[in-house]
């Protein structure tokens, strides 16, 4: 029922009685039924493109590879494999025991390019948020050509990586320009730190500007008065970035973090073509390719595993450091004394 100046209107005004509380909760639960069929194809689309992979994948990780049985000659079907195919990168278990696996050979590199690919990931986004930070700053003054530069800082990005990986390899060959302009004779494709650093150059030339476009919409949401009203306090440049821009743009600044940390953790065609896995740069995701060649069920647990890695990744930085790309917070505010 509703009033209006002490005046009731609607139904009870036509002297029909008014709706009882159950069935008010009777047209809430059609609601609740129609929105359920509406979202139905959807969930069964996410389902299918997302959960069937991944279980299908776990399955197959528990299952031997059918083929030849050394011992016989004879073709044998796959079964039930335990964990053995967990052993193999877990333990570098071969069949012989743990660490059993002859040097070079793909059970002995998982420990290895797990390693590498943590060390791309923590370096080269650590880079790009540098970077990235000051990039935006930078676009997000008023000066003449703020839009040229807004536009050129997209180029590196919207390269496609294998170009961007032809395109450094170029630049870091024995010969290319990067040894004509440092004075140098560095193998860069070769062994020792040099691969590496190439494919953390080239990775951070590339995205640093996808940063810098996330923090700058996180900039441009700051209203002006704060910085304002900061600066009529006498407040300083770096009292004004340390306490309103950071805080304020910590959400933004999470999720182009998160979303850096996951790609470089699934990193594949950048190195791949760059080096080809030359001086131990090897990522997860090479050897999950490298391993299909030759046994689809162990490429099924190592791909289980790296998921399980980006996984608990995405975990600690949306439970712990506060990056959330699909709940909106409410703003704490002070409470009153």
């Amino acid at each position: 029922m509703s009033t209006t100046s002490g005046v009731a209107t609607g139904e009870f005004a036509q002297g029909k009685p008014p709706l009882n509380p159950g069935k008010r909760k009777s047209l809430h639960d059609g609601s609740g039924r129609k929105a359920a069929i509406l979202i139905a194809p959807t969930i069964v689309l996410l389902a299918i493109v997302i959960l069937y992979p991944v279980v299908s994948a776990v399955s197959q990780s528990f299952t031997k590879d059918a083929g030849l049985d050394p011992n016989t000659g004879l073709f044998v079907q796959g079964g039930f494999a335990g964990v053995q195919n967990y052993k193999l990168w877990l333990l570098q278990d071969c069949g012989s025991g743990a660490f059993s696996c002859p040097p070079g050979t793909l059970g002995s590199q998982f420990w290895t390019a797990t390693g590498v690919t943590f060390l791309f990931t923590v370096v080269a986004v650590s880079l790009e948020t540098v970077l990235g930070f000051t990039f935006a700053l930078v676009m997000h003054r008023k000066f003449k050509g703020r839009a040229i530069l807004r536009a050129s800082v997209l180029v590196p990005w919207a390269i496609p990586t294998a170009v961007t990986a032809k395109l450094w390899y170029f630049i870091f060959a024995y010969d290319g320009i990067a040894n004509k302009i440092l004075g140098t004779d560095i193998l860069w494709t070769g062994d020792g730190w040099a691969p590496k650093a190439a494919i953390i150059i080239a990775d951070t030339w590339k995205t640093a500007p996808f940063m810098a476009l996330l923090i700058l919409a996180g900039l441009q949401v700051i209203d002006e008065s704060v910085y304002e009203a900061a600066k009529m306090d006498g407040a300083t440049a770096w009292q004004r970035f340390k306490h309103i821009t950071l805080p304020l743009v910590k959400p933004a600044l999470m999720v182009a973090v998160l979303f850096r940390t996951l790609d470089t953790l699934r990193m594949y065609d950048l190195p791949k073509i760059l080096t080809g896995g030359a001086g131990d740069t090897s990522t997860l995701s090479m050897l999950v390719v490298d391993q299909v060649r030759t046994g689809f069920n162990a490429a099924s647990a190592l791909s289980t595993l790296t998921f399980l890695i980006v996984f608990a990744v995405a975990f600690i930085f949306i439970k712990f450091l506060g990056a959330n790309v699909t709940e909106q917070r409410a703003p704490k505010t002070k409470k009153a004394a």
